[in-house]
């Protein structure tokens, strides 16, 4: 039954955001180890990014961030200081790239001490992986940080990319030997990152999560 037609004004239904408007990406690069392979693999991709319509990237290295290793509810001043320019860039994206080598069966300290110092700014936002490491590929780590954000509210893609014995996969200057399989994985996973993206940044925008 049509209801415009029967008399009854139709209520509109909220729109997700534009497709034109520009997803926000943060791409976190997990590792500050001594001698990280981590540059490489974000190096490798920020130029699948690059040349992508519709997203924008904003590249948190964790290495980079300095962050008290010590929670607390009422961090001093200077503290402060540190955490809040981190915590500006976290709110401002709309989805996350989250770039982590594997260290013992999982993610590396310093990515949990980021995680833990935030909440609300990873909420109702999507989560895509790109992992790395031996013949595991980081894949060990990528489950362990789904059940994490899983906690914090946020979406988790299913697909991701992983680089099983990552060292031996790229030459000396960056480059992939064989990129047709990891591409193909990127341009999955930067797709899935777009649709969920957008779906809930104009989800947020039509009611803010939580409230």
């Amino acid at each position: 039954m049509d209801l415009t037609a029967a008399g009854t004004t139709a209520t509109a239904l909220p729109t997700t955001a534009p497709a034109t408007d520009p997803l926000r990406v943060a791409v976190i690069v997990a590792s500050n180890r001594e001698g990280r392979f981590a540059p490489v693999v974000a190096a490798w991709f920020r130029s699948r990014t690059e040349h992508r319509p519709g997203i924008e990237t904003d590249v948190v290295d964790v290495a980079a961030l300095d962050l008290p290793t010590a929670l607390s509810q009422s961090p001093g001043p200077e503290d402060r200081a540190r955490l809040a320019e981190i915590s500006d860039r976290l709110a401002a994206a709309d989805a996350f790239v989250v770039i982590t080598p594997e260290y013992n069966h999982s993610y590396p300290a310093p990515l949990k001490n980021l995680i833990d110092w935030h909440f609300t700014e990873w909420q109702a936002k999507p989560v895509a992986f790109v992992s790395y490491g031996g013949v595991s590929g980081g894949l060990r780590a990528v489950e362990h940080l789904r059940q994490v954000f899983a906690e914090l509210h946020a979406v988790s893609l299913r697909d991701g990319v992983s680089f099983h014995n990552a060292g031996a996969l790229f030459d000396d200057e960056g480059r992939h030997r064989d990129p047709a399989g990891p591409d193909a994985a990127a341009k999955t996973l930067l797709d899935q990152l777009l649709w969920w993206g957008r779906a809930l940044k104009g989800a947020r925008a039509a009611h803010p999560y939580g409230t």
